[in-house]
């Protein structure tokens, strides 16, 4: 009989569904970070760049013992600034699994990071949040519940609006994200909205823009599915130079990612 470490038995509790592993990440959270990418999303956002990860079947099982175990090989390059960020899909719909993984990250001394939409906030998350979190990253969607509708799938904005006042609360950090689209969430109105919601935020560290792009239309073709956007444009220079105006108003930070 094989005498396995209990850390690297496999059961429900330990085992993350994960879609991709990025080494040397610099675009998702503080310093050089490695991002595991969850598999399954409830939502089917028109722009999504990994269309193939909102299945919530599929993707690869790890044990989190196994990526822990790569995080301490990465750990030397993290710095004081760097660690571990989970994306997705949306990594919250495993956040059960995720608690072991984050207790773990801690107790190595690794920074942890969340990148969600918002709309999961039951036991695991609230444990995963308030205990082993360091920083959340919130996409904001829409700040319309059409527009929020349009652009995702499914109703209810709300969900990310009350995500953030928990995360607030808690007092612990948060940065905000923002997709840029022409015509579409690049209006005055909406940024002046956005800010005007969070401007009292005491938690928001800043709000990074997302420049619209295409890279992940041919994903969508592989699957068959018509991407809706085609006909959307990058962002001009002086777009994003004009959000940046507006979001200044009312965040500490403002970039463009």
């Amino acid at each position: 009989m094989l005498n396995l470490k209990p850390s690297l038995i496999k059961t429900k509790e330990n085992i993350l569904q994960v879609h991709s592993i990025e080494s040397f990440g610099t675009h998702d959270g503080p310093g050089i970070r490695m991002i595991v990418f969850l598999q399954g999303c409830k939502l089917k956002c028109l722009y999504c760049h990994n269309p193939d990860s909102i299945a919530t079947s599929g993707g690869k099982e790890y044990d989190v013992e196994e990526l822990v175990q790569m995080a301490l090989k990465m750990k030397p390059y993290f710095g004081k600034r760097g660690g571990v960020t989970v994306s997705g899909g949306e990594p919250l719909l495993q956040s059960k699994a995720l608690v072991p993984f984050f207790k773990r990250l801690k107790e190595e001394g690794i920074h942890t990071n969340i990148d969600t939409n918002g709309r999961i906030l039951n036991h695991f998350s609230k444990e995963l949040l308030d205990d082993y979190t360091d920083l959340v990253m919130l996409d904001i969607k829409h700040m319309t519940e059409d527009g929020y509708e349009a652009l995702t799938g499914k109703r209810n904005k709300d969900t990310a609006l009350n995500f953030a006042k928990y995360r607030e609360a808690s007092g612990k950090k948060m940065w905000l994200r923002y997709v840029l689209i022409p015509e579409i969430t690049n209006k005055p109105e909406l940024l002046h909205a956005m800010g005007e919601y969070f401007k009292d935020f005491e938690t928001i560290e800043k709000i990074e823009i997302q420049p619209y792009h295409k890279l992940g239309i041919h994903k969508w073709e592989a699957l068959g599915w018509d991407y809706e956007l085609k006909d959307a444009r990058e962002n001009t220079e002086e777009e994003l130079q004009a959000a940046v105006s507006i979001l200044k108003n009312y965040f500490k930070e403002v970039r463009v990612n």
